[in-house]
């Protein structure tokens, strides 16, 4: 299920903002300033504090900024998710939405939670590889939340219709310019966010520049003639793989089946597993292990 920028309410909430002054809340922040939206801007370092001033907002404490607060925007590292939440939560109004950016720690069963304080996760998408950018604005957008659009993923553990327009205009909102929002459960945004894409995904990145490297310092070819070549085949490759635009030469598959043999281990679809996605988030969290007496599947 997916919901378009005409599917979304005109209506304004009360947000407040944590860690307004860090690097994802002053993203979070700088698209929050440019709505009716009414917005309390937390943040409690000093280096963050000095940001959120400078960018012409104003601080407010976090006791203050929650109270009324009808959702309430964790722009906080997953590392520190456990003990904010564990202040916060309990100073929450009943049927208040605690949304964090991203699901770990939610999945891992990590925050606090109140049965009549509704938990949501938004993740942006980032701007499409085939977006079709307009302007250079779009184009220096890699990132999103700036000039070029993206879509967004967002889970709810709600049923309420209301709730969720409260969700839906907060995303569209903090990751504007959004095309579509699409709903999941916590569990399916964790399997995505980490593993489709930054499991796979990311590791494929970095591996693409470590090739790069290894062909430029050890083999020796040109730098200029190697980033030249390998950027417009990434093009290609990905654009054949995942679009079908066109046919991969007989000689290029036999060459990706060497790869796949060199590089790929072949029990690699295991990360798919739920004890695999344990493992990982555990990782990610510093967590010896995922306790699964604290969330449920």
């Amino acid at each position: 299920m997916s919901t378009t920028a005409d599917e979304t309410s005109t209506q304004t909430y009360k947000i407040a903002v944590i860690g307004a002054g860090g690097k994802m809340g002053m993203r979070v922040s700088n698209n929050l300033v440019k709505t009716a939206h009414e917005v309390a801007y937390v943040e409690n370092s000093p280096a963050g504090q000095q940001r959120t001033i400078d960018a012409g907002r104003e601080l407010t404490d976090a006791a203050t900024a929650v109270a009324d607060a009808e959702i309430v925007v964790l722009a906080v590292p997953d590392l520190a998710l456990q003990s904010v939440t564990a202040d916060l939560v309990p100073q929450l109004q009943p049927g208040a939405i605690v949304l964090t950016l991203d699901p770990a720690a939610a999945y891992a069963g990590l925050l606090t939670t109140r049965e009549d304080v509704i938990q949501a996760v938004a993740h942006p998408c980032h701007p499409s590889i085939f977006l079709q950018r307009q302007t250079p604005e779009e184009w220096a957008d890699t990132f999103g939340g700036i000039a070029a659009p993206q879509d967004a993923i967002a889970a709810i553990e709600s049923d309420d219709p209301a709730k969720q327009a409260i969700v839906e205009a907060t995303v569209r909102a903090i990751y504007a310019p959004v095309i579509d929002v699409h709903w999941v459960t916590i569990k399916q945004l964790a399997q995505l966010e980490p593993t489709l894409v930054e499991t796979v995904a990311c590791m494929i990145g970095a591996l693409l520049n470590e090739a790069l490297q290894e062909t430029v310092n050890t083999m020796g070819v040109p730098e200029a003639a190697a980033r030249s070549i390998l950027y417009g085949h990434t093009q290609v490759a990905l654009a054949n793989a995942l679009r079908g635009d066109n046919p991969f030469s007989d000689a290029c598959l036999i060459a990706m089946d060497y790869g796949r043999e060199s590089i790929i281990k072949e029990d690699w679809k295991k990360i798919f597993r739920d004890d695999e996605l344990d493992k990982n988030l555990a990782r990610m969290l510093h967590l010896p292990k995922i306790d699964r007496s604290r969330t449920e599947r």
